[in-house]
């Protein structure tokens, strides 16, 4: 029992920093018109940051890996809220719009990887076995309630007292965190059960050790990172265009950060049920159930502008919202599975195509709507993604057996 309580605890832990960082960081919709109409730029060049964003994130997570692995996530931690903190104070005081894509586009994205999937995945392997899947899902699940607390708070705040403010506040609150954070037992932590690490440590005995070397040579590697690749595309195109879309389908500015946050809300099931599911049918069951349902919550998505009702809202909210997320806790489970030993490195390779997927999604989102006048074509791009990353996640071993 007190192992069982450990592990509660840790998990608690991460999910919290990783709420903290995915909330903060996917609040970037709140401030694109407010940002926008202070500095006068165009869509593409807010979106773009967003893109840096997202990129900077796939590019670090490697390190993530490295950091958590062999230097501890005391370490890892710390440095992610010190970057994060100093990154959202900067951007209160910004001057243009190049600092903007230097302090939220790069040193935000460092921290926030440090802060992330990465490290808290690396540290639930260590934590869980059975439940493994349950644990991700978890996890993952931060994203949704990040989005559902602090989207609609940083709205508010933008109304009340302007978009400075809040990133000053969100500067200041993580400073505060740092110094709660880094008194814990983070040894205790990092050595993880001895149950799972043991049982570990003996289905490699008399292995070759995974490096993140020999993972690449593998085709389950490059297949759960074509997952992640278009997975995220899809995820981004939408997201980050959303709060605006729902502005000019005549919802109101504070609406739209709510239904926002409501998609944030309801992935937050979708990835939680992701996790119990795969544990009782199987990876691949449930990853064909959820792209089936991406594309249809897009295809509603595209019918809200001509049908702007409540209910076709919550309808796009139920089958994109909930399914949105729930690819992630099954591909680290996976990563888990396939590469023992070197979790945290191999899966930071493999959020890479996360980064990269999030940068094109968000950046080829703003360029089809600078050039077309329409989100339709974004949309469309969305719809293909999601068939790619179904087509890959068919190609993993594995995936069709329950844990």
């Amino acid at each position: 029992m007190p192992r069982a309580r450990a592990a509660l605890g840790v998990l608690v832990l991460c999910t919290l920093l990783n709420m903290l960082s995915r909330g903060v960081g996917e609040s970037f919709a709140v401030f694109l018109l407010p940002v926008a109409r202070e500095f006068g730029a165009d869509r593409a060049a807010l979106t773009s940051i967003y893109s840096t964003y997202m990129l900077v994130i796939g590019l670090v997570s490697p390190i993530a890996g490295q950091l958590v692995d062999r230097l501890g996530p005391r370490r890892c931690y710390g440095l992610g809220l010190s970057l994060f903190g100093c990154a959202y104070l900067l951007a209160g005081s910004m001057t243009a719009l190049w600092q903007m894509q230097l302090w939220i586009g790069v040193l935000s994205a460092i921290g926030a990887t440090m802060l992330g999937m990465v490290p808290a995945s690396s540290l639930a392997s260590r934590w869980f076995r059975e439940h493994l899947p349950t644990a991700m899902g978890i996890l993952s699940a931060a994203l949704g309630i990040g989005m559902l607390l602090v989207a609609p708070l940083m709205q508010a705040i933008v109304e009340r007292w302007g978009w400075r403010q809040a990133y000053t506040g969100i500067g200041v609150t993580v400073f505060a965190m740092l110094a709660l954070v880094w008194w814990l037992p983070w040894t205790r932590i990092a050595a993880g059960s001895p149950d799972v690490v043991g049982a570990m440590e003996r289905r490699t005995e008399g292995q070759q050790a995974w490096t993140v070397a020999r993972a690449l040579r593998t085709q389950t590697f490059w297949a759960l990172s074509s997952v992640m690749f278009f997975t995220s595309l899809t995820t981004y195109a939408v997201n980050v265009q959303l709060v605006a879309y729902m502005i000019d389908a005549g919802f109101s500015p504070m609406q739209s950060a709510s239904i926002f946050g409501m998609v944030g809300m309801s992935s937050i099931v979708g990835m939680l049920s992701a996790g119990v599911l795969a544990e009782r049918r199987g990876e691949r069951w449930v990853a064909t159930l959820s792209y089936s349902s991406t594309l249809l919550g897009i295809c509603v998505l595209a019918l809200l502008p001509s049908f702007p009702s409540i209910w076709v809202t919550l309808l796009f909210v139920l089958l994109f919202g909930t399914m949105q997320g729930s690819r992630g806790p099954l591909v680290a489970v996976l990563a888990s599975r396939h590469f023992p030993g070197a979790m945290g490195r191999v899966f930071g390779m493999v959020m890479v195509s996360t980064g990269l997927g999030a940068a094109v999604g968000s950046a080829a989102s703003g360029l089809l709507y600078d050039h077309t006048g329409s989100y339709l074509a974004g949309l469309l791009l969305a719809a293909f993604c999601a068939a790619c990353g179904l087509t890959s996640f068919w190609v993993v071993k594995g995936t069709g057996q329950r844990t």
